[in-house]
């Protein structure tokens, strides 16, 4: 299998795959189609890019500067671990004509360093420290986009959206807090064309991880372990107890998915019936009573009983989806929402959180009418068939967008594929799918 986050295998022409690339760009630019040659990573970001109406020629904001930069990247988790990245990378950066730089969970640049002629190259188009570089702002860029998939990546060139970046190649890597398992920021590497060989990648990844060793090997703060439950997106939740992470099986992510949700705590009966259902009968509580004694000798005291609970206070990722819905930074929740919780579950009480979080976080999509967010919505596996969504985006897209009419045969083959009805006289797409 061909490893998608570098930008070329081995032995590819740098400059021949550069303009084959450039000319793919133009093409998309112009008619939204995309080249077999573009890899479906970049594909998929220029389509996301577009959505968000970056233009070619767009310069990134800046969003920090002077006393509000410097107050922020000091209380900033990573500050701990620049002596770190610069004993790492900095003297490449600086003997190599490179930049080293690292970002915020929202793409916001917080230090770049490196060789002074090239800064003052990069500052020209806003590669400075407090601008903001993520995918929305600046289209696709090797930190922005690793922060979008939530992996390493390389960015090759005439790869990325923006015209004024596409002098420079670069490689990111995604950076996690190791205790909580929460995006903290990106690691980048950005310079020439000689930065577009594998090696830059694996530096780049092999420096994150080095950086998040150092952040776990850091003494956890008073009150108790720091607890954080990974669901979304994932068949096994990932639960991290000061730094340890351990994956949990099938039936043990859907006890803690519940009672992480439930933290005043519940009785047996009541988790028999969130995980069972009408399935229960009257086996059940052996089997549960058996199951919590396995899940026992995994996480020790954090698992309580009487009620059953969880001891310590749990980061649920879900939650913290819900929690920015709430607060109305609907970018912030879908950001954070890396898909369905516990997907393939069938345990009647994480298939409810599931549905209400989906639900609830779909229908404040639709609602904004954002084409970025629909687009970011409509890109992934589980929108990839949703008509509604693609049929708001293609509304929120003005004529002559790129992508547009390629959005237009999806719609189109979607209403094929559902048998689309259209009341008498208007109104709302009743959608039926074909032979119910």
């Amino acid at each position: 299998m061909v490893n998608p986050w570098p930008a070329m295998t081995p032995g590819t022409d740098p400059a021949g795959h550069s303009r084959a690339v450039r000319r793919a760009h133009e093409a998309f630019l112009a008619t939204g189609e995309v080249a077999p040659q573009v890899r479906p990573l970049v594909a998929q970001s220029w389509r996301r890019s577009a959505g968000a109406r970056v233009a070619p020629g767009a310069l990134p904001p800046v969003e920090l500067a002077d006393s509000d930069l410097r107050a922020y990247r000091e209380q900033h988790p990573l500050a701990r671990a620049m002596p770190l990245f610069r004993e790492l990378l900095g003297s490449i950066a600086f003997d190599g004509a490179h930049l080293l730089a690292v970002c915020d969970q929202r793409g916001r640049l917080l230090w770049v360093e490196g060789h002074p002629g090239v800064r003052r190259r990069a500052e020209r188009m806003n590669f400075t420290a407090g601008a903001r570089w993520d995918e929305r702002h600046a289209g696709t860029n090797a930190p922005g986009t690793a922060l979008a998939l939530g992996q390493p990546v390389q960015i090759l060139a005439t790869e990325h959206f923006t015209h004024r970046a596409q002098p420079w190649s670069c490689a990111a890597a995604p950076l996690y807090n190791p205790h909580t398992g929460r995006l903290l920021g990106a690691l980048d590497l950005t310079g020439g064309d000689h930065l577009a060989g594998p090696h830059s990648l694996a530096l780049v990844r092999a420096t994150a991880r080095a950086a998040q060793a150092e952040l776990a090997a850091a003494a956890p703060p008073p009150g108790g372990p720091r607890v954080a439950l990974s669901a979304l997106g994932r068949d096994e939740a990932l639960l991290v107890v000061d730094g340890d992470r351990l994956r949990l099986g099938p039936r043990h992510s859907e006890i803690a998915v519940l009672l992480a949700a439930h933290p005043d705590g519940l009785t047996g009966e009541a988790l028999a019936v969130e995980l069972y259902g009408e399935r229960a009968d009257d086996r059940s509580p052996v089997t549960l009573r058996a199951e919590l004694s396995r899940l026992r000798r995994l996480v020790g005291p954090l698992l309580a009983s009487r009620p059953y609970r969880l001891a310590a206070p749990v980061a649920l990722d879900s939650k913290e989806v819900a929690e920015e819905l709430a607060a109305g930074d609907l970018a912030a929740a879908v950001g954070a929402y890396r898909g369905p919780l516990l997907p393939r579950s069938e345990a009647p009480g994480v298939v409810r959180l599931r549905r209400l979080l989906e639900d609830r976080l779909r229908r404040a999509v639709l609602g904004r009418a954002d084409a970025e967010l629909l687009r970011r919505w409509a890109d992934t596996s589980w929108g990839e068939h949703d008509l509604e969504v693609r049929e708001a985006l293609l509304t929120a897209l003005p004529a002559g967008a790129p992508g547009r009419e390629a959005l237009l045969r999806q719609v189109a083959g979607l209403r094929a594929d559902y048998a689309v009805r259209r009341p008498a006289g208007g109104g709302a797409t009743s959608v039926q799918r074909a032979g119910r």
